[in-house]
């Protein structure tokens, strides 16, 4: 699913380049759950976005599902994005004067979809567990729940791979548990997850851990946490 060959990111700052990637390689199989877990400023939240195609590589090879994206333009990364990813984010990122399935929604009227939306919006919702608050705005819901709006919204076209950056990161430990939840039920239905975390008990439920250290890989192992299943 995804096969990254001496990747390197450098931004320029005051002039001066900073390199935060530095010939990164790595391999995620299809249907894999990986935790990248570094504390912060170690360049894994830039490697998220550019496996996500939220951002380009400076040099080196990227295939995502066998197609190489890293000389593509932002049109091209962003159908890509659309036809294949699902993208979570720490913050949410919810309009707040939608409601929960209008933000659910959001991905499809960048699509070719012509289904009915809101009946799509519904069920992403119901399969997170807020059949019932479908039309709350996100100040009416809590931290937890929105983060599952956020995550139904990853969902809502039926995307190969879900990327999330520090999903549990502003939420309680209950509301965290609830989250991971339903990113291991994701992972039992065979989906391939990749979440950046730097908290050790998030990353454990992963099949498998990378660490980075200074724009390198520091470690890449499994978890030996047993084969895939459904948490209930």
């Amino acid at each position: 699913m995804i096969n990254v060959q001496n990747l390197s990111k450098v931004f320029n700052k005051d002039g001066a380049e900073v390199r935060v990637l530095n010939d990164i390689s790595v391999i995620i199989e299809e249907g894999e759950f990986v935790s990248i877990m570094a504390p912060s400023g170690m360049g894994k939240s830039t490697f998220l976005n550019i496996l996500g195609c939220l951002d380009k590589p400076s040099d080196g090879i990227y295939m995502l599902d066998d197609v190489p994206v890293q000389g593509m333009d932002d049109d091209e990364l962003s159908q890509i994005r659309n036809r294949k990813i699902g993208y979570v984010f720490q913050s949410f990122h919810l309009l707040p004067r939608m409601t929960a399935w209008e933000n659910v929604i959001l991905p499809l009227i960048y699509s070719d979809d012509d289904s009915d939306m809101k009946e799509k919006a519904i069920k992403a919702l119901e399969s997170v567990g807020l059949g019932d608050r479908i039309n709350h705005l996100p100040r009416e819901l809590s931290g937890g729940q929105q983060q599952r709006v956020a995550i139904a919204r990853a969902l809502i076209n039926n995307p190969r791979i879900i990327f999330a950056d520090e999903p549990t990161g502003n939420l309680d430990s209950n509301s965290s548990a609830e989250v991971m939840n339903i990113f291991r039920n994701l992972h039992a239905q065979g989906r391939t997850l990749v979440v950046v975390t730097h908290d050790p008990d998030v990353g454990a439920l992963a099949d498998r851990i990378i660490e980075m250290k200074d724009g390198h890989i520091s470690s890449d192992r499994p978890t030996n946490i047993g084969p895939k299943e459904s948490v209930q």
